[in-house]
Parts: C-alpha cells; sequence; structure tokens
C-alpha cells in the first residue's frame, strides 16, 4: 500500500513540475510578443506605415498577427499587390480569422473590383455575421452598385440606413395622404429591406406608375433621404402624343383602348377595350380603387361582354379541317377584393355572376352537351401569390401562386365545377448592376373537376384573350377561335431571356429567345394536345408609355410550322394578345 502511495504522489509531484514550467515558458514568451503587438498597435494608430513597414519585413517567418499589420501598412501606402500576398499568407495562418478578409475586401475595393471584394467580405460574416464592420462596408459596396435591396440586407445588421427625409421627385399629382400611406417607412427611423418591398408592392399595386423606383441620397451627417421617382398615368394621360397612343394602341387589333387614371388623384382607375372584329366582338369596362383609402387593399369591379365565332381544328394553318363550330355569348360581373399583406404575401377574393349561350351549334364528335350547356353561372374566386425566396445579391427571386375558382351553373341539369390552377416562376437580372440582360420562367399548371362549361376550359396558345401562351401555336385561324389545343388539364412552361438593344428613357427596344413546354388533355374527349409539345423562337419587344408591343416568332418543334405574332403589352408586365 506504502509503494503505491508514493508511486501517486511522485506522479502528481511530476505533473505539477512540467505544469510550472509551462506556465514559465508563457511567461517568459507572453511579455515580448504582447510587447510587439503594442508596439505594432501603436505605430497604426499614429499611422507610421513605414516603420511598421521596416520593422516587419525583416522577420521571417512571420506569425499571422504579424502579417495582418504588415498587409495594413502596404495597403495604405498604395501597394496593394504586396497587401495582397501578406494578408493571404496572414489568412492560411489564421484561417478562422475574420479580419483577413475584411482587410482584403478593402484592397479589392481600392482597385474596383467589387465582385472580389464582395467574396471577401461573405467570407468573412460567416464565422461572424453580426460584425458591424463588415456588414456596413457589403452594404456600401451594394449602394455603390445600385442593388438597395442588397444594400438593406447588410446594412440593417449594422443599424442603418437611417431616414432623415422621405421626397419625391417629381411631386406626383396622387394624394399626398394615399401616396404617404403607401411607403411602408417613415422619416427617424430605420428603413428595413422588408419595408422597401412592401412599398415597392403598394406602389404597384395602385396602377399608377408604370415605372418607378426608390433611391437613397446620403447626406452629410451620415444619414440618407429617400426619393421616389416615377413616370405617373394620370388622367387620360400628359400629353397629346400619350393621350392619342393609349387610346388607339390596339387598332392594328380592331380595337380601342378607351381609359382614364387617377380620378380625382385617389389612384381609382377605369380601364375599357372596344373590338368590333366581326368574329369575337368584345366590350371590357373594368374599375379599381383603393379600398378604405389604403394603398394596401384594393376593389375591383369588372363587366365582360362578348360575341365570338368558334371553329374548333387540330392547326392553325395546313390541312385542319372544322371539327366543330358554334356562336358563344358570354357576359359577366366580377367584384374583388385584393391586398397585399407584406413583402412577401398578396391575396385576393370575389365573386363573379355570368350568362352564357350558344347558337348555331354545329357539335361535331369533340362536343359535349355539358360543354354547350347554357345558363346562369356563379363563382367564388380566391388567389394567394407568395414571393418566398429571393437572392437580392444575385437579383434573383422566385414567386409562387395558386388559385381555386368554385362555380354552380344554372342549366338543365344544373353543373358544378372547381377549377385549380398553380403558378411557379422565377425572375433573374444575370449582370450586377442595370437590367441590359433579363430572363425569366414560369412553370404553370391547371386542372378541373366536375362539369366545365366551354369558356371555362383552358387554351394553351397566342390568343388575345388567353393569357396561356404557347408561342408556336396560334388560337385563331381565319379570324375564329379554336385553332389552339385546350382541354380540362394543363401544364406549360415559358422562359425567355430579353437583352436592351436601344433605351432612351421613353423607348425601350428589347431581343430574345424563347422557350416553351405544354401538354393539355380533356380525358372522355377527343380535345387536347394528347402530346408534349415543345416551341422555341424569339421575340422584340418595344415599350413606351408604360405599354408596348411584343413580336414574336415561334417553331414548333414537333411539326416544324412557323407562327408569327403580334401581343400588346398592358402595365405590370401583362400581356393582352392581340390576333394575327
Amino acid at each position: 500500500m506504502r509503494a503505491s502511495s508514493q508511486v501517486l504522489l511522485r506522479a502528481l509531484l511530476a505533473a505539477a513540475l512540467l505544469l510550472c514550467g509551462l506556465l514559465a515558458a508563457h511567461a517568459l514568451a507572453a511579455p515580448r510578443e504582447s510587447s510587439l503587438d503594442q508596439q505594432l498597435k501603436q505605430l497604426a494608430a499614429e499611422q507610421r506605415w513605414n516603420d511598421i513597414i521596416l520593422l516587419l519585413e525583416p522577420i521571417a517567418p512571420r506569425s499571422a498577427s504579424m502579417d495582418f499589420y504588415l498587409g495594413i501598412a502596404w495597403a495604405q501606402l498604395g501597394r496593394y499587390a504586396e497587401a495582397q500576398s501578406v494578408l493571404e499568407t496572414g489568412r492560411r495562418l489564421a484561417p478562422g480569422d475574420p479580419r483577413f478578409p475584411v482587410e482584403l475586401a478593402g484592397v479589392a475595393f481600392k482597385q474596383k473590383n467589387d465582385p472580389q471584394a464582395i467574396a471577401y467580405l461573405r467570407q468573412a460574416l460567416r464565422p461572424a455575421p453580426g460584425d458591424a464592420y463588415a456588414n456596413d462596408f457589403l452594404g456600401t459596396i451594394y449602394y455603390l452598385e445600385g442593388n438597395l435591396e442588397a444594400s438593406l440586407k447588410y446594412w440593417n445588421r449594422a443599424g442603418k440606413p437611417q431616414i432623415a427625409e422621405v421626397r419625391e421627385e417629381p411631386r406626383p399629382r396622387v394624394s399626398a395622404a394615399l401616396l404617404d400611406h403607401a411607403f411602408a417607412f417613415a422619416p427617424a427611423s430605420t428603413m428595413t429591406r422588408s419595408q422597401l418591398l412592401a412599398s415597392d408592392a403598394r406602389l404597384g399595386g395602385l396602377g399608377i406608375f408604370p415605372q418607378f423606383q426608390i433611391d437613397l441620397n446620403a447626406r452629410s451627417d451620415g444619414k440618407f433621404d429617400a426619393v421616389f421617382r416615377g413616370s405617373e398615368l394620370d388622367g387620360m394621360g400628359d400629353t397629346t402624343l400619350e393621350k392619342v397612343f393609349l387610346f388607339f394602341q390596339g387598332l392594328p387589333f380592331q380595337e380601342v383602348n378607351p381609359q382614364y387614371y387617377n380620378l380625382r388623384r385617389q389612384a381609382i382607375n377605369f380601364d375599357s377595350m372596344f373590338r368590333w372584329d366581326a368574329q369575337k366582338r368584345r366590350l371590357l369596362a373594368q374599375a379599381s380603387g383603393p379600398f378604405e383609402r389604403s394603398a394596401m387593399n384594393r376593389w375591383d369591379l369588372t363587366a365582360d361582354l362578348r360575341n365570338e365565332n368558334w371553329a374548333i381544328r387540330n392547326g392553325f394553318e395546313g390541312p385542319a379541317p372544322v371539327l366543330a363550330s358554334f356562336n358563344m355569348r358570354t357576359a359577366l360581373a366580377t367584384v374583388e377584393l385584393a391586398s397585399q399583406s407584406s413583402d412577401r404575401f398578396a391575396w385576393s377574393a370575389g365573386a363573379e355572376l355570368s350568362y352564357r349561350d350558344f347558337r348555331s351549334v354545329a357539335p361535331g364528335t369533340v362536343l359535349t352537351p355539358q360543354m354547350l350547356a347554357a345558363g346562369y353561372q356563379i363563382k367564388q374566386i380566391a388567389q394567394f401569390d407568395s414571393t418566398f425566396w429571393r437572392v437580392p445579391e444575385r437579383r434573383f427571386t422566385m414567386t409562387a401562386a395558386a388559385a381555386s375558382q368554385a362555380a354552380r351553373l344554372w342549366s338543365t341539369p344544373q353543373e358544378s365545377s372547381e377549377k385549380l390552377t398553380g403558378l411557379l416562376g422565377w425572375h433573374w437580372f444575370p449582370q450586377t448592376r442595370g437590367d441590359d440582360y433579363e430572363t425569366s420562367q414560369q412553370l404553370r399548371a391547371g386542372k378541373t373537376f366536375g362539369q366545365v362549361p366551354f369558356d371555362g376550359l383552358f387554351i394553351l396558345g397566342l390568343e388575345r384573350d388567353n393569357d396561356l401562351p404557347l408561342r408556336a401555336h396560334i388560337g385563331t385561324r381565319d379570324g375564329r377561335k379554336g385553332s389552339a389545343p385546350f382541354g380540362r388539364d394543363y401544364f406549360l412552361e415559358n422562359w425567355e431571356l430579353d437583352k436592351i438593344l436601344y433605351s432612351n428613357g421613353i423607348f425601350k427596344f428589347q431581343l430574345g429567345p424563347l422557350f416553351d413546354i405544354g401538354k393539355i388533355a380533356d380525358p372522355g374527349t377527343v380535345l387536347g394536345s394528347h402530346e408534349w409539345l415543345f416551341d422555341t423562337g424569339a421575340q422584340v419587344k418595344l415599350h413606351v408609355f408604360g405599354r408596348g408591343l411584343v413580336f414574336s416568332y415561334g417553331k414548333d418543334l414537333r411539326t416544324g410550322n412557323n407562327a408569327f405574332y403580334l401581343s400588346l403589352i398592358q402595365p405590370g408586365n401583362g400581356q393582352a394578345e392581340a390576333g394575327k
């Protein structure tokens, strides 16, 4: 027992001696390192960069701390190549130290290499996402590049930017109180990224600003002024040329578009269309305005009268005999309420009352009695939209939407139906600044349940009243609708890339390729495509006064058919398709 106790005592004594030795060695070394660090800090505080270089350059090997101060000194003297080399060496010695990528970002920024500076700062923020200096630096770079959303993402982490004043240049005609409610931010507060995005959504929802932007102007006191700039639709147009263009923009398609915007300065808008095309007459009137004077919520009233001649065919050119024909008259009235509840979510709900009847019917073998059921119909409408993923650094946005329509048709016999649709899309500006290139893609699908009347079917193709473009398939032939694939269930993909050819602030020309994929079916009938359809081609866009034209060329990769088409661009990036 005694021998065992002596062994344990000797082991404890040896451990104590070893610990004392380590502490003594550290005590001897620490003062020298601490003394050098203090000296380097003092020299840096006094901006004696040459003295730091003379002190550290002869030392080899150097510690990470030495490389840090030596790199700063070289950078301050404008010797950026030497600074980058030394800081990279120090970063390899201390890969977890965020000071090195921050200083390397400063070197890249001084050499006007913003992409490299951004990469270094993002690396610095991985281990320390709350670093105020790195976030402020990165936000400033994005601000200088004109990417305000990305700038706010990082500035907000550093408690910036403080808004001193909100102003408009030039001052819009719309009510000051309504415009103020559209801004989710306010003076004497910090503008957040979500507030900017919510403001963008509300301003767009007013329907009177086809083009607008919110800028931040730096002040000498470190704060910012938020400046709203936008082109405004007011009345029938500002100038005689604009009034004539807006009224007669649809003249090539045998229609005119009487409209009036910003009634009583309350963003109450009236838009209409009168089409006298003998095969597809239409009278459309739509009014919308803020609900209870709120820029967040809007009401919408629509009346739509149509008298159309249909000829069902399997194609818009070549041998394609008429499979069925009829005249359809419809009248409907819709009331909706839409809300932009946040920067990410929006919803709308409403009801529709309609009436339809069919004349001169030659059903052939493709139309069933249920499709041609006449009578009154009431429909409940609901839609939900979400911008669920944004990457502001890459200028990339992904959105989704879902919609439902539940209807009851008082025919003989009575019919009930449900229509469900969904959308998933993305939008991307590939360059770090500007909109010289722009690309987007949408995936859409729809399905119906129950007995759907003919005007409730989906149509894939280019037609002035259709919003599901398959751009090598035209929906009319000899002026009559019915030559595009249609049915109860569908899938559609649309991709396009646009390059600006010319822009002067009033006119803008864009050119780019397109690619579409679609399939549509109607179980139990011969309607539909019965196979996947692939279309490719190109399009030219002309924008003017917030409106414009799209001239597209599409080629059907299955049949080789070519389609040339002219479309009308509506505000909000919507397209009202126009006939060939």
